[in-house]
């Protein structure tokens, strides 16, 4: 990863003016790379600092949640693909929240196409996914710029009491949603 990292700075260091351009391309193609999202914007606080690499990161994410609603909409294999992946993510019918979708893209871990999947399914038009797409993508784009430095240095217990807040808070919204959803049902009925 250090030999990437190491490319990619000269690289960049090389592309003059195209550099940020061309790091926004690598958000875009980051998939075709198996890079992971934290990696890509971690690699954006390092060469451009973190209000630079924050923006190019969020531009780059925007970017590819953009190309990904066609994606799932006209290719039948890749939204199976999304889809049999959900069905692993996901049980019975069992459903989430836009909120919980929010916190989900703070995970590195979690599959960016299906969180996007999970928003299309949610919205009902395409001008609707954008909005919450983006609106989602601050804080990844924030956090994993300013703290991935931080979160990758830090030791093993810090890191995962830290996914444990982020599960707990997780959970507080289902429970919350369940009970809106059944508060909702009860107006109904």
């Amino acid at each position: 990863m250090d030999q990437f990292d190491q490319s990619l700075e000269v690289l960049m260091e090389g592309a003059g003016w195209l550099a940020p351009i061309l790091f926004i391309l690598l958000h875009v193609f980051r998939p075709f790379f198996f890079l992971p999202v934290i990696v890509v914007c971690i690699t954006g606080g390092v060469l451009f600092g973190f209000v630079e690499g924050a923006i190019l990161s969020f531009i780059g994410l925007s970017l590819m949640s953009l190309i990904t609603y066609p994606l799932i909409k006209k290719i039948p294999w890749f939204r199976r693909g999304i889809s049999r992946l959900k069905g692993k993510f996901i049980h019975n019918e069992r459903t989430i929240s836009v909120g919980q979708v929010m916190i989900l893209r703070i995970m590195p871990f979690i599959h960016f196409h299906l969180l996007s999947f999970f928003l299309m399914e949610m919205t009902k038009s395409f001008k609707e996914y954008m909005y919450y797409s983006v609106l989602g993508l601050i804080m990844p784009a924030i956090l994993f710029t300013a703290f991935g430095e931080a979160i990758r240095e830090l030791p093993w217990y810090a890191t995962m009491i830290m996914f444990l807040i982020l599960g707990v808070i997780l959970i507080c919204i289902d429970k919350w949603n369940r009970s809106r959803l059944k508060r909702t049902e009860a107006k109904f009925d």
